[in-house]
């Protein structure tokens, strides 16, 4: 195969990557028009954790939680972090959506 072969057709698995990527993101995300902050538990804050959680939400299409999971985070940051996404509202849409949110807590909060 020639080199000039080879350099195309990486070039096309490129550009497939791409534009395979780009289609599996979403347009745009819905705006939040009220958050909530968590609580940093006690005993977190007695251990000195600090850290990320990231919280994925179903949301209706009124704006309201529906469903909120953890996908990431330190176990005892979690609940606190889940709550606090649960009352998050979001501008209204046609469809339900899914959307992620993350807390970071340090233990300065």
């Amino acid at each position: 195969m020639s080199k000039n072969r080879m350099n195309q057709r990486w070039m096309n698995l490129f550009m497939m990557v791409i534009l395979l990527g780009t289609l599996a993101v979403p347009a745009f995300a819905r705006e939040v028009k009220s958050r909530a902050t968590p609580l940093f538990p006690e005993l977190a804050r007695r251990m000195n954790v600090n850290g990320v959680v990231k919280v994925e939400l179903m949301v209706n299409p009124n704006g309201s939680v529906k469903s909120a999971k953890a996908i990431g985070g330190h176990p005892l940051l979690i609940d606190a972090a889940i709550a606090a996404a649960k009352q998050f509202k979001y501008e209204a849409s046609t469809e339900e959506t899914k959307e992620l949110v993350e807390f970071k807590f340090t233990s300065g909060q």
